[in-house]
């Protein structure tokens, strides 16, 4: 994938170029207590800051050897503190494989699974929810959102009649493009759900503009995906060194960086990078932990950017 060749091979040139700081945030030993949490407004309920996206990663078949690294994954990820997976019915054996990993390892209910309906009908939405829980080895799943708005009024009344059943616990909805932010900032004031899952990161910040403000204000746990911008970030950092002054922010790696400037906002409730590889999952993780940048800060982190 090139998403992960990229950030690999930006961490090998940054190993060997002497930033050995980097490698302090691998430790397989992160104790699970030191990542951050927060709330989600609707309930009260806390998780932590960092989860875990599929797409991609985790569309492999039973005998793919990508699968024991997944297996890997989700292992480190239980025990260094991780608990949000983000999942959909669009990301090919993405939640069947997740299921299966999760019941081989005896950990199904230790995760807040989170998948999507990316259909359009109330029968074909029913349908394929059913088929998630199947997927996913799930009597109840923890969160369903609507996959890029995809018949989003349909889709809504039934996600809330299934959480009304109990079948579901958290409803809401996802967009992956910035052109989507006022449409899903229309829903976050009109409807009652309690997730909303958009892009956000250090170079695409239109969310700052109103849709953030307003799922504070509405009190809607917020998402976050594309943190890495499909991977140019890395692009754009390789073999670049660190600003000095982010280790006074616990910043180990640039991808802690990228994710440090996402948590600094404090309307996101979590951000779900994907890998497959464990390593970049405990640096991940790792930015879940220790000091966060300040308003001030973040815009610093922006601006230092800016100049690569």
């Amino acid at each position: 994938m090139i998403n992960s060749f990229s950030r690999r091979a930006m961490l090998r040139q940054t190993a060997i170029a002497g930033f050995g700081a980097l490698t302090g945030s691998f430790s397989a030993n992160m104790d699970p207590q030191s990542i951050l949490t927060r709330q989600i407004p609707s309930s009260g309920e806390r998780l932590p800051v960092v989860g875990l996206g599929s797409w991609q990663q985790f569309d492999v078949g039973p005998s793919d050897p990508d699968r024991r690294s997944l297996r890997d994954v989700l292992t480190l990820m239980h025990k260094q503190g991780g608990k949000l997976i983000d999942a959909s019915p669009m990301y090919g054996r993405a939640e069947e494989v997740i299921g299966d990993l999760t019941t081989d390892l005896a950990l199904t209910d230790n995760f807040f699974l989170a998948t999507k309906v990316w259909t359009t009908g109330k029968q074909a939405g029913i349908d394929q929810m059913q088929t998630s829980l199947r997927r996913m080895r799930r009597k109840t799943l923890d969160l369903v959102q609507i996959h890029n708005l995809v018949d989003w009024q349909t889709q809504l009344k039934t996600l809330k009649d299934w959480k009304q059943a109990g079948t579901i616990r958290y409803i809401g909805i996802t967009h992956y493009t910035a052109s989507a932010h006022d449409q899903l900032e229309r829903i976050v004031k009109s409807e009652p759900i309690d997730f909303v899952q958009m892009n956000y990161s250090i170079r695409v910040r239109n969310a700052e503009r109103s849709l953030l403000p307003s799922a504070r204000e509405k009190g809607v746990a917020v998402l976050v995906n594309e943190p890495f911008e499909t991977g140019s970030l890395f692009r754009l950092v390789k073999g670049k060194p660190l600003p000095t002054w982010s280790s006074e922010y616990d910043i180990r790696s640039w991808g802690q960086f990228f994710l440090k400037f996402i948590l600094a906002n404090p309307a996101v409730t979590c951000v779900i990078p994907g890998t497959s590889d464990p390593k970049h999952l405990t640096d991940n993780l790792g930015a879940g932990s220790g000091r966060l940048p300040d308003g001030k800060i973040q815009a610093q982190m922006a601006a230092y950017v800016a100049t690569l």
